[in-house]
């Protein structure tokens, strides 16, 4: 998906989108657990609005964490998709546009669409 597909999305699902990541239920641990694991380079966040692994992750916890956050996000595009017409992926895509990208601190990593990780 390019910024240029984004457009037709409207205002309302980036405002349904602009929530805070901690309005995603998932636990302080969790938080803290999927931040770390950023800080460390082992998780960074996708064009597709989900956290995917910089290099292969063998903690359970981090696994645990990266899933349940992903489950979060993943009801959040879908409520958000059926507000405002639109399929899940496309609200995903529009959330790491909009909310998550400009979030993005030195040193995390992201992947764009079809690229490889990319280091802020």
């Amino acid at each position: 998906m390019h910024s240029k597909d984004l457009i037709p999305l409207g205002a309302g699902v980036i405002a349904a989108l602009a929530l805070p990541v901690a309005a995603i239920a998932q636990s302080a641990q969790t938080k803290a657990t999927v931040d770390a694991a950023k800080s460390a380079g082992i998780v960074g966040e996708q064009a597709d609005g989900f956290l995917g692994f910089v290099v292969a992750a063998a903690d359970p916890a981090i696994k645990s964490a990266v899933a349940e956050t992903n489950e979060g996000r993943a009801e959040l595009y879908r409520q958000a998709a059926v507000k405002n017409g639109v399929t899940p992926a496309a609200a995903g895509a529009a959330a790491f546009e909009a909310v998550v990208k400009g979030k993005l601190r030195p040193g995390d990593y992201y992947r764009p669409a079809g690229g490889a990780w990319v280091r802020k």
